[in-house]
């Protein structure tokens, strides 16, 4: 298995230390830098290149929704995670719009980060219910009413089943339960829907849906 590399970003310095402490046990993982405030995290995400940001979403100067913007213009494969006071911050959404592939609420167990990061590996957004709908709704506006409603290039009849569901907002697990097929499946029909349809990520391939008329 890939080890994963993971850039820690957060003001407080006691859960700075306290998450590294909690993280750094976790077989497969590496810690390869952590940064204070926005800048920091930045200039560490460009020298170390990680996985991973996990990214607090208050930070003073230069906050963590504009440093996440900046990482994932610069650093398109870099996923950065929220880290959030409350899954209910309306901070969230602005996080979503600039790139980020999830939150982690502070005071989550080991077991839900491990389960957020691992996600975002695969190219899963994980955001509550509230959030994925305003952020779909979003993109709906942002490109405005379909013009013609084109094709879908040499997707398969399962491969459309799947793009359906990315369109609702599922992630993958539950495209594989309802679909009765695994994880693995899923993530194979999405790799070859992103390929098809020359998009590079979900929210691309929700609007390429969208304006075929799914």
């Amino acid at each position: 298995m890939d080890t994963i590399r993971v850039l820690l970003v957060d003001d407080a310095l006691d859960f700075l230390a306290a998450l590294k402490e909690r993280l750094s046990t976790e077989a497969g993982w590496e810690i390869v830098a952590e940064a204070r405030d926005g800048p920091e995290a930045i200039a560490l995400a460009g020298e170390h290149h990680p996985d991973i940001v996990l990214m607090d979403i208050f930070m003073p100067g230069l906050n963590g929704v504009e440093a996440t913007r900046r990482i994932v213009e610069a650093l398109p494969h870099v996923k950065v995670i929220m880290l959030t006071a409350s899954d209910q911050d309306e901070s969230l959404l602005a996080a979503a719009q600039a790139g980020a592939h999830g939150y982690i609420v502070k005071g989550a167990d080991k077991a839900e980060i491990v389960r957020v990061v691992q996600a975002a590996q695969q190219g899963e957004w994980l955001w509550g219910a509230s959030i994925a709908r305003k952020v779909l709704n979003l993109l709906i506006q942002k490109q405005g009413p379909p013009a013609n409603k084109p094709p879908l290039p040499g997707l398969t009849a399962r491969e459309m089943d799947a793009l359906k569901l990315i369109a609702q907002g599922y992630n993958n697990d539950e495209i594989a339960a309802r679909m009765f097929i695994s994880p693995h499946t899923v993530r194979n029909h999405i790799t070859s829907i992103f390929g098809k349809l020359q998009v590079r990520d979900r929210a691309q391939a929700i609007i390429r849906a969208r304006d075929a008329g799914l």
